[in-house]
């Protein structure tokens, strides 16, 4: 099982920027592809962004494409989602996820993340 704890929400304007970091622990995180998620007040979570194991294929949804970067850094075990150019329609809680298996190329689908973290809050002020 791999513990994994986010940071860095909070409150910004429309057009500004943030960066959420989500630390994991607890397993031997370069093997697992590494996935960000968000849920807004009374809707479903929905799939943001995720990444390889390896780093080297990458995966948006098309409404924060080109917008919103996911990345890796095995040293310190960290996956970032740097997301620029915020609208409203991206507040939300934003959850971080670890894949089920080993060696994955990243996914787009709820059911193949096996451990999240508690989430952090975002909100984008019009």
């Amino acid at each position: 099982q791999v513990q994994l704890v986010e940071s860095g929400g909070g409150l910004v304007q429309a057009g500004g920027s943030l960066r959420l970091s989500c630390a994991a622990s607890g397993r031997t995180f370069s093997s697992y592809a590494m996935g960000w998620f968000r849920q807004a007040p009374g809707k479903e979570r929905e799939f943001v962004a995720s990444i390889s194991w390896s780093g080297g294929n990458t995966y948006y949804a098309d409404s924060v494409k080109g917008r919103f970067t996911i990345s890796r850094a095995g040293a310190v075990n960290t996956v970032y989602l740097q997301m620029n150019s915020l609208k409203p329609e991206d507040t939300a809680v934003y959850y971080c996820a670890a894949d089920r298996l080993p060696y994955g190329l990243g996914s787009q689908e709820r059911t193949d993340f096996g451990s999240w973290g508690q989430g952090t809050q975002v909100t984008v002020s019009s």
